[in-house]
């Protein structure tokens, strides 16, 4: 039976950015489908969460059909990633396997289970957290690889979506201080520093600065908008040629 509900589906939802952005849905008084591989450790009323490895392609699709035959997802947020560090000296193929599961596996997928609803919606909305990374970093290959990729679909099916109404948009941070950047970058570490020195509003990002993006391209009165990458950034891509 599909639930009655009208659903923003978010991947990674659990914690760090997706979190952010489903907390900021929820305060709207959306409902949220969280779609992660661990259960979240706080709850809201409006909240529904469903769990799969989304490194797994035959896990995605399981869940694509599940979505697809019980809830009806009127916008779909790609936020689910990992960074698997690696210089191309390093650098291995299991890692690339799971980067390209979220960061293109997945979201392909689920656009298309999602499809019917967006398009029956008439102002459906996707939204591809990508990354302040897809224009270089080093020791980032795979993952680089894979957020510049993300664009590209990005901007691909805002070409091919617009005409049903769907604006597909990308949401590209920079230094943002979630569990995962401190546990990488420990605060006084020199390298922390280094990144704090690159930012020109002198501060790291919020996950809330990022759904505070999403939020700009999800909303429905915003249907002029597809196609575009909005970096959160603190100004560090200033002077570095824009995919």
């Amino acid at each position: 039976m599909i639930e009655a509900r009208q659903f923003t589906l978010v991947t990674g939802g659990s914690s760090g950015i997706g979190r952010a952005i489903c907390e900021a849905l929820l305060a709207q008084g959306r409902s949220v489908l969280n779609l992660d591989y661990r259960a979240p450790a706080w709850h809201h009323d409006q909240l529904v969460s469903l769990q799969a490895d989304l490194t797994k392609q035959d896990a995605i699709e399981a869940a694509a059909h599940e979505i697809a035959s019980k809830y009806t997802v009127i916008a779909l947020v790609n936020n689910a990633g990992a960074t698997r560090p690696g210089s191309i000296d390093t650098a291995n193929m299991a890692d690339l396997d799971d980067v390209v599961g979220l960061h293109l596996r997945a979201p392909i997928l689920l656009t298309q289970a999602c499809l019917p609803a967006l398009r029956a919606s008439g102002q459906g909305r996707i939204v591809n957290i990508s990354s302040r990374a897809a224009l270089g970093k080093p020791e980032r290959i795979v993952y680089s690889a894979t957020k510049a990729g993300l664009i590209g679909l990005t901007r691909t099916l805002a070409q091919e979506l617009g005409a049903d109404g769907i604006t597909v948009n990308a949401v590209a941070p920079g230094p943002i201080a979630t569990e995962l950047f401190k546990n990488s970058n420990p605060e006084g570490a020199p390298q922390t520093q280094r990144i704090l020195d690159s930012i020109l509003v002198k501060r790291l990002g919020t996950p809330e600065d990022v759904a505070r993006a999403a939020l700009f391209f999800l909303a429905p009165e915003n249907g002029f908008v597809t196609g575009q990458v909005l970096y959160v950034c603190g100004g560090t891509t200033l002077g570095v040629a824009p995919i």
